[in-house]
């Protein structure tokens, strides 16, 4: 039987969340404060209330050791907090100054993802309390996140009813309408479910898909309408794989334009996937921007390397941002990465002979 065992009332205003340690409760209010409790006792400890934040306090969470409580607010900052005695660790300002509606610890603590009002959402390194990568949802506030329990991915909701999954180099792997409403929570299951999930797509080489899998594929796409004429002319995965305009437009008699510029763009990019699973071609050779080998490796003033061709293509389209955070680059000036391309050669002579 449930009963009510303690009521807490200390804040002055709406509790917007609460999260628990092993020893701990914290609550962050519209007050603009977090409150700790021991839960031995629900005492609050002598150095709650914690404050800094000016504006309301959206959202808290604690590290998975407790050691460490996040906290994240409309004056646009998630606040690292030493829950042993209350003194801030980093205050962390989210790029674009938007008010901060959520954040969440990677299962290992070292990182920490932040969501904002205008769609941005940060990764930042939790050791360091630098700012690791940058990207952006399309449309709504992020106002939901949640890791996988290996750290390996995470989820993001917004206000509009969006989920976006990415990996822990902040691409992202998948996105599509969830909900009519808007997203309040999202979480992942600690144990691996029975059922095959669009994430799944049941074998790594898209080569060796069936037919089923293809429409697995299609839906993670967003093209479901094109599922039954797939089926009907039982295009397994070498056969989506050299699908060519003519093809969709006589054979599988797609008449929309638009709807097969989107298919074949799509799988070019599966394309490009395939000929980097079967090559084996180590992540930090590839353009973060084209994901091909590099030929010509240049870093930019963002720190990190790309095709020269490439990253000129996108400093003249996208107006002197980075690819890979999102940031205005502080200067265009592109150095050849010698030390990489020598790398890369090595690479070549000993991989494809």
């Amino acid at each position: 039987m449930v009963k009510l065992i303690h009521t807490l009332a200390d804040h002055g205003d709406d509790v917007n969340c609460c999260a628990f340690s092993s020893s701990l409760l914290a609550t962050c209010s519209l007050d603009k404060t977090i409150r700790l409790y021991s839960l031995s006792d629900f005492t609050e400890l002598p150095h709650s209330p914690l404050k800094l934040h000016t504006y309301a306090v959206h959202c808290c969470c604690f590290s998975p050791s407790g050691h460490i409580l996040a906290s994240c607010s409309t004056d646009g900052t998630t606040v690292l907090w030493n829950t042993q005695n209350g003194e801030p660790l980093a205050v962390m300002e989210q790029p674009s100054g938007s008010p901060v509606r959520v954040c969440q610890f990677s299962p290992d603590s070292t990182c920490l993802v932040s969501g904002a009002a205008d769609g941005t959402v940060v990764l930042w390194n939790a050791q360091s309390y630098k700012l690791y990568r940058c990207g952006s949802v399309k449309d709504g506030s992020l106002v939901a996140c949640a890791f996988s329990p290996d750290g390996n991915l995470f989820v993001t909701g917004s206000s509009c009813g969006d989920l976006t999954v990415w990996d822990d180099k902040m691409r992202c792997l998948h996105s599509e309408k969830a909900h009519d409403l808007g997203i309040t929570c999202c979480d992942f299951s600690s144990q691996p479910v029975s059922a095959r999930s669009t994430e799944d797509e049941a074998k790594q080489f898209p080569e060796d898909w069936s037919e089923d899998d293809v429409s697995v594929w299609l839906c993670a796409q967003g093209l479901n309408d094109l599922v039954g004429i797939f089926k009907m002319n039982n295009i397994d995965g070498r056969e989506l794989l050299n699908l060519t305009k003519e093809s969709l437009a006589d054979d599988l008699k797609i008449e929309s334009l638009g709807l097969r510029s989107k298919v074949l763009r799509k799988i070019e990019e599966l394309r490009t996937e395939v000929k980097t699973l079967s090559s084996g071609i180590p992540d930090e050779f590839l353009c973060p921007i084209t994901r091909e080998l590099m030929k010509d490796p240049v870093i930019a003033s963002d720190g990190y390397s790309y095709e020269k061709e490439a990253m000129e293509n996108w400093i003249s389209k996208k107006k002197r941002t980075s690819p890979m955070t999102n940031l205005v680059l502080p200067s265009v000036v592109l150095t050849p990465n010698r030390t990489l391309k020598m790398a890369i050669s090595r690479w070549l002579e000993t991989h494809q002979k």
